[in-house]
């Protein structure tokens, strides 16, 4: 890896282009049905790719050695929220939250995974067409997946910036859903991070708050209290963020305090957290060059990201539940959703 210290804009693009590069799939679902991945193409007029009128959704499967078997974590809570966010931009889709479960069980049996991956799922409003709306259009969707590991490299302490920008608005672009323009705003803020030397962003809502990481949800050790921001403050409706509020209540006796957070709040904690199925679980050690607590990873993350990896890796029974198996023979996820209304 290159060092953080990084003094011209070549150094961060080629570190970009590093960290870049990864095994392209060998399918798609695209269209209703698994085809090369090479093949999946759209045009260039694509009202998607011109205006940024899609939604998507990030899965990952985790890989056990143990049982042969590929776990995806939580497909179905990661789909109903990838219809409502396909709703908040008026767009109705064909195939409901069990038929696209099954569709990505069926793509990551013909890629035939064993190892860790990341699933991208993809709708958008597929016509060729120049102007501004969402009515009067057709959406198509996609699925791919490829091999994945870290998201950031430093999970165990990650050095975070406040971001100059600001975190999108529900009244100008709904931020509890996962909508494809709106991650330019994600952008603007990682790429800021990244060039000044950092880890990732910390990002604030229009009131001054903390709303979340460039692309995941914060949590914040305080007197020994776990805090994260509401909905209300411009998040996401994390998945991982609902995972991570549950295993501290039965795990470890900590009831999560859902309430707003102001910046000044991070130099006094004992303890922060980014937290989404891309970072994961990272610990955040410092934030613009200020340590957090003792500036390494504290108690709640270490215990935490230990307890995390046994659950969606399917080694804790209780929450196996979350689990879906993709290779058992009774898997439920069989069906491929090739049949469309």
């Amino acid at each position: 890896m290159l060092s953080l210290s990084m003094g011209t804009d070549e150094d961060w693009t080629s570190r970009l282009a590093l960290e870049d590069l990864m095994v392209l799939p060998h399918f798609a679902f695209f269209k209703g049905r698994i085809i090369p991945y090479a093949e999946a193409r759209v045009g260039v007029l694509t009202h998607g790719l011109n205006y940024g009128t899609g939604v998507f959704s990030g899965i990952r499967g985790y890989w056990n050695d143990d049982e042969q078997e590929l776990f995806v974590f939580r497909p179905e809570d990661h789909y109903r929220r990838f219809l409502e966010s396909a709703r908040m931009i008026g767009m109705q889709l064909p195939l409901d939250q069990a038929q696209l479960t099954a569709a990505l069980a069926d793509l990551l049996r013909r890629e035939g995974y064993r190892e860790d991956c990341y699933a991208r799922s993809l709708a958008f409003y597929a016509d060729e067409t120049v102007g501004v709306r969402l009515h009067d259009l057709t959406p198509e969707i996609s699925i791919v997946a490829m091999p994945y590991g870290r998201y950031i490299d430093k999970e165990e302490g990650a050095h975070a910036t406040i971001s100059s920008w600001r975190r999108v608005d529900d009244n100008a672009i709904p931020a509890r859903g996962k909508i494809v323009g709106a991650y330019v705003n994600s952008a603007l803020a990682k790429s800021e991070a990244m060039r000044a030397g950092f880890d990732e962003a910390i990002v604030l809502n229009r009131d001054g708050h903390i709303s979340e990481g460039s692309a995941a949800n914060f949590f914040l050790v305080r007197n020994g209290v776990v805090l994260t921001p509401p909905i209300t403050d411009n998040i996401l409706e994390g998945i991982t963020r609902r995972t991570v509020i549950e295993l501290l209540a039965r795990e470890c006796g900590l009831t999560v305090v859902e309430r707003s957070i102001d910046r000044s709040e991070i130099y006094v904690a004992e303890e922060a957290l980014f937290v989404g199925t891309g970072v994961q679980i990272v610990a955040v050690t410092r934030v613009d060059h200020r340590p957090i607590g003792t500036g390494r990873i504290g108690p709640i993350a270490e215990t935490l990201r230990a307890l995390y990896f046994d659950v969606v890796r399917g080694r804790r029974p209780e929450y196996r539940n979350w689990c879906a198996p993709v290779y058992a023979p009774d898997a439920v996820l069989t069906e491929t959703a090739s049949a469309r209304p």
